[in-house]
């Protein structure tokens, strides 16, 4: 059994952590609120928007716009959208995951040619993949200190015009989809080409919120749609962070409330075990004090 003084700096260690994970978890529930605004304010939005691009199908058909382009996915392009700290339980792992798992299902040809690259909106990602010698392009872990649409937007600016180059046939986002505090589903999606059509009227479907409308369009179809595009590309990415984002805050919040939980129980452990120690140690002393008192009578 240890020693009083070993449990009685355990029991403070313990306490001291306590205060810190509780303290995490109301900065992180401040900023949960935050973030869910945001992400539902823009989820209407962006649900809109790919509504319409639905509903346009057959300008997007005939549209000669590099953004829709099909092309042999030959050099590949993924996006992880991760945090720049920890201490949010498996919240970047699965990110991490999600990601090697895609590569190895679908890319695993590209990645023996060296021709898949990552973007990582993140430094857990980033410090991951670049400490495995992967193709890491940029630094963009500084969008979460400003985290407006025009700072995502030089990201996806710079993607749009590497695939209109030909540096990637195709991109890919990898993020956390927020549902509330304690749920967070990954997600993958195809950011470039733009996905066909069909594939966009589905998952308007699945999500019940499509309607088949007639819009009158001006000027044109054609000049709309042209604009329409990189507007939903954008857009796209920006969700995929802002999901992220509130994702976080809210592994988090449940991260270090389960933290503090088990160091309630730990202390109440070690409460028991130093108040055993403690009885055992009184008990020993009045042994020896009755023991010597006896002999000296003796």
């Amino acid at each position: 059994m240890a020693n009083l003084k070993e449990v009685r700096n355990r029991i403070a260690s313990v306490q001291s952590t306590q205060q810190i994970t509780k303290a995490m978890k109301m900065v992180s529930a401040a900023k949960l609120k935050r973030a869910t605004n945001a992400i539902i304010a823009l989820r209407p939005y962006a649900t809109k928007l790919k509504e319409i691009l639905g509903n346009l199908s057959a300008s997007l058909e005939g549209s000669s716009s590099p953004f829709i382009q099909e092309r042999e996915p030959n050099k590949v392009l993924i996006v992880t959208v991760s945090s720049n700290r920890g201490l949010a339980g498996a919240f970047n792992m699965n990110v991490i995951k999600a990601a090697n798992n895609l590569i190895a299902e679908k890319y695993s040809e590209q990645l023996k040619n060296g021709n898949v690259s990552i973007i990582s909106i993140g430094k857990k990602t980033q410090d991951f993949y670049e400490k495995r010698k992967y193709n890491v392009i940029g630094n963009n872990n500084e969008v979460f200190s400003a985290l407006t649409f025009e700072n995502v937007t030089k990201i996806t600016d710079a993607i749009m015009a590497g695939f209109v180059k030909g540096d990637f046939d195709k991109v890919e986002v990898v993020y956390n989809r927020f549902r509330n505090a304690a749920v967070q589903f990954i997600t993958t999606e195809q950011l470039l080409p733009l996905p066909k059509a069909e594939e966009t009227t589905a998952d308007l479907k699945a999500d019940k919120k499509t309607t088949n409308a007639d819009y009158i369009l001006e000027p044109s179809q054609e000049e709309i749609v042209e604009q329409l595009i990189p507007k939903s590309i954008k857009i796209q990415l920006y969700k995929a962070v802002l999901d992220s984002h509130a994702s976080e805050h809210g592994a988090r919040m449940t991260s270090m409330d389960k933290a503090t939980e088990n160091a309630g129980e730990l202390l109440k452990a070690l409460k028991l075990s130093y108040n055993q120690a403690r009885q055992a140690a009184i008990t020993t002393e009045l042994t020896e004090i009755v023991s010597g008192a006896a002999a000296l009578n003796g």
